[in-house]
């Protein structure tokens, strides 16, 4: 075995035996319980950076350490290669989009094999491939079929200037962006897939999910936010239309002083004729976005239509006007507002001089004060009539059984949830697979016509789909007659929703999912990925299955058993203000940095500039504070790096970037190295003799398997894979101080070096797969059983214990293991340190708490 440990020679030797072999393929095995690990694949911008890397380290680490366990491992990977980010880098390098996919996809595959992760890669798949992209088109079809896919009239942000519809998050301030148009608020035909028809089993399967973190669990809850409350009608005078309310506080009826109705409301719409103020107002709402967040924070603003409507109970004639703040897409586009118990309602009133009329008041008894800001808290009912008294409980159940004696309303569940928009105006994404007729009518494509495929070879303008009137794409003939192509392309939310599925099959041709596999590997048994992805991938995903399951492709209601969120990578921040007054950044690569005994920085300059240090933040590009994968895995190897990634910190929390902590590790890995390579300098190595061991050597043998079986806890159970590494230092601590020129010191040494090696192969895979061959083993360590505690080698003829006088510490003595009570109470008086404080007192009790603690109360 060498001397120095190299991992630039070692690791593309292993990675290429690796590949060769194809030691990660997965096979269907109904003899052995298989275990599905998934990392959320990426998006393929042209370089790793370091959340990536923790992400997938994490999920090699726990294949290796199942596939150890003896199960049957998959580990796919893949490409989230839709999307916005590639138009605008095709534009920018004038290129197309598909053309700069694959090169960056070419280049971040290398990347993941020079960090050797243990990929299935005959599963590899690219969500903008058509042999992919088919089966989503063919599943929509089948969706619009049977009535869960639909089209209608629905508003978006619209960019006037791109021309395209812009998803809440690429609204900035109100404008696109991209270019800083003010957006507009557009109504235009989408598709949506019926979501709402599931929202009740979504949030009820949530309690099977058992592996899931509460956080995640609660996020979904929330956003899929089941309600109960009452449908209510208010009448319009001298109109004959009802309009229609839903509200959760029905107790705060009788404090109604105005009715507030979206822009998009036929009220609205019935009121702006020949009303040019309105005409004006509605035409500024539709300059506004769509997302709930903007509307909550947006300044409040309205106008009246002229229309009053008729209080349900009272009879009491209240106005009804346009309000921003209400969105025709969230439930009735109608609002009964109560400004005495509602904020947004208070601030409109305020500003509009309209009434503001207490109903409720605190249970009890303080007072409020209505000058400052409205009441919102549950309460017993003021100031409405029959139903005085009433706390809300009690008042709900009671306003609700009149308005529905009186026809006026009933008691509704309702969902905070809507219905999956999936339908984008932009190119670069799955077309949507559906054919106008001549005659208007829109079907589905047909089977034999999939994949509607999306062009390639396109020049993007920066402004029109290239898919957007284009006669070559757009039309078509079909049954004989002139048809035209939908040129809307999915929302990428759709092919990330059930791309778990597809790894199980992705060669398969001639069906979406191969039943044999699909039901062999699904559920994923451990699911990781960052937890921004919480809400929206998740629960689409989640839908996704089930829709899946009732078209009768795969079994079980949920798609993944366990969900591991991984914290942020940070890393120092340094920057200095420019001669516009503005921020620039400065990679910490480049900064020349002073610190103090602590540690901490002092000063910070670049090329003669100081520089503000911004503290530990998340890396990213924007503050320039990003550290290159690949020159760390130049520098000190892939080992060393997945190393340093798992002992930094726990998976969940955030991982501060240090590149002492990165030599830190690589001394680590050098030292195992100079272990091994010591002790396989071909002395014999005989069996160990338990009986002819000394305490040294017990103590020895006794660390390795107290390590096992910490190391097997940490990782098998509670993947705390830091702590993991720790203890394993240790080990290596005490085992490099045995005298390897004894025989059964050698011997010890070589049990500890086997079960080091097989606890550091999930995580140091390289330098343990080396390791492990030198040691003379010819299978591969990864195929390598997880090293078991030899309960025999715990077993101490010794054991440490407290001596407390008067519940404090004034003794620790080494013991027979198997001492009794009496024996120990009378080491204790023995030790001179505890006779100087029970000399000349009265002993009142002894207490022994076996192999941990003498105490003694005296007085």
């Amino acid at each position: 075995m060498q001397e120095q440990y190299n991992p630039s020679e070692i690791e593309p030797q292993v990675q290429q035996f690796w590949a060769k072999n194809k030691v990660f393929k997965a096979v269907v095995d109904h003899n052995r319980e298989k275990f599905y690990c998934l990392s959320m694949f990426p998006y393929p911008s042209g370089r790793l950076h370091m959340g990536h890397v923790r992400n997938y380290t994490i999920g090699d680490v726990i294949s290796r350490y199942e596939r150890m366990q003896g199960k049957n491992v998959m580990q796919p990977m893949g490409w989230d290669a839709f999307g916005l980010p590639a138009e605008n880098a095709a534009i920018k390098n004038q290129t197309a989009p598909g053309k700069w996919t694959d090169e960056n996809i070419a280049y971040m595959k290398g990347q993941l094999n020079s960090l050797g992760f243990g990929y299935d890669w005959d599963r590899e798949l690219a969500t903008c491939k058509p042999e992919y992209y088919r089966w989503e088109q063919w599943f929509f079809t089948k969706l619009v079929e049977k009535g869960l896919a639909y089209k209608k009239v629905s508003a978006v942000n619209w960019c006037p200037h791109d021309q395209t519809v812009l998803a809440n998050e690429q609204v900035i301030e109100g404008c696109c962006w991209r270019c800083d148009t003010p957006i507009e608020r557009k109504e235009i035909p989408q598709w949506f897939i019926r979501i709402t028809d599931y929202a009740e089993e979504l949030l009820n399967d949530l309690d099977q999910l058992d592996g899931w973190p509460d956080q995640v669990k609660a996020m979904q809850r929330n956003w899929i936010g089941k309600s109960q409350g009452v449908q209510m009608r208010f009448g319009i005078k001298d109109k004959e239309i009802p309009l229609e309310v839903y509200t959760t506080r029905p107790d705060t009826l009788m404090g109604v002083s105005y009715v507030a109705v979206a822009a998009g409301h036929p009220l609205a719409e019935e009121a702006a004729k020949g009303n040019a103020e309105l005409t004006a107002f509605i035409e500024e709402c539709k300059k506004g976005g769509t997302a709930e967040a903007d509307i909550a924070t947006i300044e409040k603003k309205g106008c009246a239509t002229g229309f009053t409507a008729i209080h349900p109970i009272s009879g009491k004639e209240v106005p009804v006007w346009v309000a921003n703040f209400v969105l025709m897409d969230y439930g009735t586009g109608a609002v009964m507002a109560v400004p005495a118990h509602d904020q947004r309602d208070y601030e409109f009133a305020k500003k509009y001089g309209l009434e503001i009329n207490q109903v409720i008041e605190p249970a009890n008894g303080e007072d409020i004060d209505l000058e400052k800001e409205a009441f919102t808290e549950k309460g017993k009912l003021v100031n409405s009539g029959e139903f005085d008294g009433l706390e809300f409980e009690a008042a709900f159940d009671a306003i609700a059984d009149y308005l529905q004696k009186e026809g006026k309303g009933e008691v509704q569940t309702n969902y905070r949830l809507r219905d999956w928009g999936v339908s984008r105006q932009r190119y670069w994404g799955t077309p949507v697979p559906m054919i106008t007729k001549a005659n208007g009518e829109q079907v589905p494509t047909p089977e034999d016509m999939l994949p509607v495929e999306l062009p390639t070879d396109v020049v993007m303008d920066g402004v029109n789909s290239p898919i957007k009137n284009n006669p070559d794409f757009e039309n078509i003939e079909f049954e004989g007659e002139q048809a035209f192509r939908e040129t809307d392309t999915f929302d990428t939310f759709m092919e990330s929703s059930w791309y778990y599925a597809r790894y199980c099959s992705p060669q398969a041709d001639d069906i979406m999912l191969d039943p044999e596999e699909a039901n062999y590997w699904l559920p994923v048994d451990q699911y990781i990925g960052g937890i921004e992805h919480a809400i929206l991938h998740l629960l689409y995903a989640r839908f996704f299955h089930k829709l899946l399951r009732d078209t009768g492709l795969v079994k079980g209601d949920e798609p993944f058993n366990s969900l591991l969120c991984q914290g942020m990578v940070l890393a120092d921040a340094f920057s200095y203000q420019n001669e516009n007054g503005g921020k620039e950044w400065v990679n910490p690569a480049d900064v020349e940095v002073e610190r103090d005994a602590k540690g901490r920085i002092t000063k910070a300059s670049y090329e003669g500039k100081e520089l503000t240090h911004e503290g530990v933040i998340k890396m990213s590009k924007s503050k320039n504070n990003g550290v290159d994968p690949q020159e760390a895995i130049d520098q000190y190897g892939a080992d060393v790096v997945r190393l340093y990634t798992m002992f930094a910190a726990p998976p969940e929390q955030s991982l501060e970037w240090s590149n002492s902590g990165v030599q830190g590790a690589q001394k680590f890995l050098q030292r195992v190295w100079r272990l091994a390579s010591e002790l396989l300098d071909g002395s014999d190595i005989p069996a160990i003799d338990a009986e002819a061991l000394s305490s040294e050597q017990k103590d020895a043998r006794r660390k390795t398997h107290e390590t096992i079986q910490k190391v097997s806890d940490d990782i098998g159970r509670r993947y705390a894979f830091n702590t993991a590494i720790a203890a394993v230092m240790e080990l290596t601590n005490t085992l490099v101080k045995l005298d390897k020129s004894d025989a059964q010191n050698r011997a010890i040494l070589h049990e500890g070096l086997s079960a080091m090696v097989k606890m550091l192969a999930p995580i140091a895979p390289h330098v343990s797969h080396v390791i492990w061959q030198e040691m003379g083993n010819e299978s591969l360590i990864l195929d390598a059983p997880w090293p078991q505690v030899d309960e025999s080698a715990l077993v101490r003829d010794s054991i440490e214990i407290v001596v407390q006088v008067n519940g404090k510490v004034r003794a620790k003595l080494e013991v027979p293991a198997n001492i009794d009570k009496d024996a120990a109470i009378a080491a204790a008086h023995a030790d001179a340190h505890v006779q100087k404080f029970v000399d000349g007192k009265t002993v009142r009790k002894e207490i022994y708490v076996p192999g941990k603690l003498v105490n003694i109360v005296a007085n």
